[in-house]
């Protein structure tokens, strides 16, 4: 059976109160400096992994802005590590930018080895400047890098940049949500990156040109093809519920989403 994990970027704008006026970076900003003091850190942590699990999620994609390398330091990360126990969350995957430079890819890969995470589901300018080092680094720390879809406009182009693939190391993460974007059917994208895939997320929007993400069924992504196409090629893996709104709590949609693809894999 697939894990079904809630991820944390999907509140990005929660320390904002849902008003993010200034797109994600905003909300990103707004995150690191929530959770960066280590004097109310455990009890901000503690108080977003409750949330969670009152929504009756039993995993996590734990968003690298709410752990980050530029500030977390060994009591952070020691403190999250026993939250996250606390709570029995399996951190399905770090999910973010892992840094564009080889010691912020380093930090990241520590940071996910102390947390029990043994996939990086998001991107690294690193991957493209030095590919030695970086597969280098997933070895030593025994994590997978899954590459994740944003800009590119097909699976070609996520395989074109993540060169050849490596079993156990380094594949594609599919974001459901950034294919729609870029118009481009993502049932038939999980298909075709099938015998690469380390991680889904799984997210609907409203348009193709933009990424305005929204309830399952409410968009143009064709989400219960996506999970039945999962199920029909045998997918293993973890699916993250994906919604990320900037102007109001996406907590409603995700419960109704994790009953959705429950019913849909059952």
């Amino acid at each position: 059976m697939n894990t079904i994990s809630f991820n944390t970027a999907n509140y990005v704008a929660r320390q904002l109160d849902y008003h993010m006026t200034r797109g994600w970076g905003q909300g990103d900003k707004a995150a690191n400096e929530h959770f960066r003091p280590i004097e109310t850190f455990g009890e901000r942590f503690d108080e977003m992994l409750g949330r969670i699990q009152s929504l009756g999620f039993e995993a996590i994609d734990l968003w690298l802005s709410q752990v980050n390398y530029p500030w977390a330091t060994p009591d952070h990360i020691a403190i999250a590590k026993d939250l996250l126990a606390k709570y029995r969350f399996p951190v399905v995957s770090l999910v973010g930018w892992f840094g564009s430079t080889p010691d912020e890819f380093a930090a990241t890969c520590k940071i996910a080895t102390a947390l029990g995470c043994p996939i990086l589901g998001g991107s690294t300018s690193v991957l493209q400047k030095d590919r030695d080092f970086v597969v280098g680094a997933l070895r030593d720390y025994g994590l997978v890098l899954g590459v994740e879809n944003h800009p590119e406009k097909t699976p070609q182009e996520l395989l074109d940049r993540i060169g050849d693939p490596i079993a156990g190391t380094l594949g594609a993460c599919v974001d459901t949500g950034w294919f729609g974007t870029q118009g481009y059917d993502a049932a038939k994208a999980l298909e075709e990156l099938f015998p690469v895939l380390v991680n889904v997320h799984l997210k609907d929007v409203l348009a193709v040109g933009a990424h305005d993400t929204c309830s399952y069924g409410k968009g143009i992504v064709p989400i219960e093809d996506c999970v039945r196409t999962l199920k029909r090629l045998g997918y293993q893996g973890a699916i993250s519920i994906e919604h990320e709104p900037e102007h109001y709590n996406p907590e409603a949609d995700c419960v109704e989403g994790l009953r959705l693809v429950q019913g849909w894999l059952a």
